[in-house]
C-alpha cells in the first residue's frame, strides 16, 4: 500500500508503526454552526480511508476531535442568548444525524478540547521549560516559532518568506511577530479554566497536538484533515508536539481536496455556502456519498445540480445491477478477479474513481449474468455489494434506492403510483390497450419506468 504524504510531496509504502495496527487523527469540527459541504468531504473521504484500512486487515484507531471551546464559539453563543454547551451540544448533536445520514461510521474515539484542559496546559508548561514557549505579561502565553528549527517543513516555506509576504497580526505582547497563542487569557465574564499563568483558555492549535498524543501516544502513523488546515494549524501542531516530545509528531500527513460551487470557492459571501442538512434537503443523502467518493481524495470537488444529477444516474446503473438478485454469502477465501484489481487501485492512495471503475464493470457483469447465467449472478452481486460497502455504497435494498423513496419532490406518491399501476392492469384485462398505453406514458413522463414480468408490474424512478 501507498499513500501521498503531504510533508514529502510523493507517495510512500505504508507502513504502520505497530503490525497489524494503524493509529489515525482526523481534525474535526469547530461546532459553532451546522457542518457544510467542506466538512462532508472530509468526514466522507477519511470514513472511507478508515473503511479500507479495516478491510485489509488493519485494526484502526481512528480518533476525530470535537473542539468546543473557542472565539467562534464565544462569539455564536453570546448572538443567540445560550450558554456555551447549550450551543455546542446542540451542534454536536446534528453533526452526528449529517455524518450518520451520509453513511459516515462513527470514529473510535471523539475527544473534546474542553476535556483535555490538564493535558493542554501541561504540554505548554513542557514547552516553557524547554525554552519553546513564554507566558506575556497579560497573562497569554506565546509559542517561539523562530525557537523550531523546521517550522514549515510541511509547507515548505521560510519565515522571512512568511513574515514578508503575509498580514501579520501586531501583538505587542509577542516577541515575534510570528509567534502564535498557545493559551488565552480569560476577558471578564467569558468562559475560562485556572491555569499557572491565569484563568484563561487553550488557543485552537495547542488542542489537537495534547489531544492527539494523548489518545494516540507521542508519534502516530496518520494525521487527516481539510486542505485549508495545512498552515497554520499543522504547521503549528508539528512545532508544538515535536518540540515538547522531541520526536517525529506523524509518520503521514493525508489532506482532501476543497469543494468547488459550480467551479467557484464555496464563501458565504458568494452566496453559495451550504450545510450538509440543505443538501440532503433536496438530495438522496447516497447520492451527495457517492459524488464525494467519485472524485480522488486529494482532488477539488466540484458540487452542481449537474454534477449530482451524473452521481445519481451512475447510481441507479449499479443498483440496477442488484435489483431483482437474491443475495448469497461467498465462502470462497480465493478473492475474486474484481476484488483483486479492487485492491489493487485502492492500495495506490485510495483511488477511489478506479476503484468504482472496477464496479461499473462487475455491474455490467451481473447484469450479462441476469441473461446468460442466472446462477452466478447472485455471487457476482454479492461481491458487487461487498465491495459497494469499503466505499461506504450499495448497502439500500435497490428496489428502495430506485423508487426514489429518499429522494424530495416525488412526481406522485407510491399509493398513487400503484393506483395508475392497478388501472392500467384493468385496462389491459378489457384490452383497451390504448388506455394502457396511454397510462404507462403519462408516468413515463413523469420519469416513473413500469418494468413487466411474470410476477407482475413494478417501477422505478428514473434518474433525472
Amino acid at each position: 500500500m501507498h499513500i501521498y504524504n503531504t510533508l514529502t510531496r510523493r507517495k510512500e509504502p505504508f507502513t504502520p508503526l505497530v503490525a497489524g495496527k494503524v493509529s489515525m487523527y482526523v481534525c474535526g469540527m469547530t461546532v459553532y454552526d451546522y457542518c457544510h459541504l467542506g466538512h462532508a468531504r472530509v468526514m466522507v473521504a477519511f470514513d472511507v480511508i478508515t473503511r479500507y484500512l479495516r478491510e485489509r486487515g488493519y485494526d484502526v484507531n481512528y480518533v476525530r476531535n470535537i473542539t468546543d471551546i473557542d472565539d467562534k464559539i464565544l462569539k455564536r453563543a453570546d448572538e443567540n442568548g445560550e450558554s456555551i454547551t447549550a450551543l455546542t451540544e446542540r451542534m454536536i448533536a446534528a453533526m452526528h444525524e449529517d455524518e450518520a445520514r451520509l453513511f459516515v461510521l462513527p470514529p473510535s474515539h471523539e475527544p473534546r478540547a474542553t476535556g483535555h484542559i490538564g493535558d493542554i496546559v501541561a504540554m505548554i508548561e513542557t514547552l516553557i521549560e524547554k525554552g519553546f514557549a513564554y507566558a506575556a505579561d497579560n497573562g497569554d502565553v506565546y509559542y517561539r516559532v523562530r525557537k523550531f528549527a523546521d517550522y514549515g517543513k510541511l509547507n515548505n516555506r521560510q519565515l522571512d518568506d512568511m513574515r514578508s509576504g503575509a498580514r501579520v497580526e501586531v501583538d505587542v505582547h509577542k516577541e515575534d511577530p510570528l509567534d502564535f497563542v498557545l493559551w488565552k487569557a480569560a476577558k471578564p465574564e467569558e468562559a475560562h479554566w485556572a491555569s499557572p499563568w491565569g484563568d484563561g483558555r487553550p488557543g485552537w492549535h495547542i488542542e489537537c497536538s495534547a489531544m492527539s498524543t494523548c489518545c494516540l501516544g507521542d508519534t502516530f502513523d496518520i494525521h487527516g484533515g481539510g486542505p485549508d488546515l495545512t498552515f497554520p494549524h499543522h504547521e503549528n501542531e508539528i512545532a508544538q508536539s515535536e518540540a515538547a516530545t522531541g520526536k517525529t509528531y506523524v509518520n503521514t500527513w493525508m489532506h482532501a481536496g476543497a469543494v468547488r460551487v459550480n467551479q467557484e470557492k464555496m464563501s458565504k459571501s458568494l452566496g453559495n455556502f451550504f450545510t450538509i442538512r440543505d443538501v440532503l434537503a433536496e438530495h438522496d443523502p447516497e447520492v451527495v456519498r457517492f459524488l464525494l467518493v467519485a472524485s480522488h481524495y486529494r482532488s477539488a470537488i466540484n458540487y452542481s445540480v449537474d454534477s449530482l444529477t451524473e452521481a445519481r444516474k451512475s447510481l441507479t446503473r449499479l443498483y440496477t445491477a442488484l435489483e431483482g438478485v437474491a443475495f448469497v454469502t461467498t465462502t470462497s477465501s480465493e478473492p475474486s478477479a474484481y476484488r483483486q484489481r479492487f485492491t489493487q487501485v485502492m492500495d495506490d492512495d485510495f483511488n477511489t474513481p478506479e476503484a468504482l471503475a472496477v464496479l461499473f464493470e462487475l455491474a455490467r457483469e451481473v447484469n450479462r449474468a441476469k441473461q446468460e447465467n442466472p446462477d452466478q449472478a447472485p455471487k457476482l452481486a454479492a461481491e458487487l455489494k461487498r465491495l459497494g460497502a469499503i466505499l461506504g455504497l450499495l448497502q439500500q435494498v435497490p428496489q428502495t434506492f430506485l423508487k426514489g423513496t429518499q429522494q424530495q419532490g416525488m412526481p406522485l406518491s407510491e399509493s398513487e403510483i400503484e393506483t395508475k399501476i392497478a388501472q392500467r392492469i384493468e385496462a389491459k384485462a378489457n384490452k383497451d390497450f390504448a388506455q394502457a398505453d396511454a397510462i404507462r406514458d403519462e408516468l413515463a413522463a413523469l420519469g416513473i419506468i413500469l418494468k413487466d414480468s411474470r410476477e407482475g408490474t413494478s417501477w422505478v424512478l428514473e434518474a433525472p
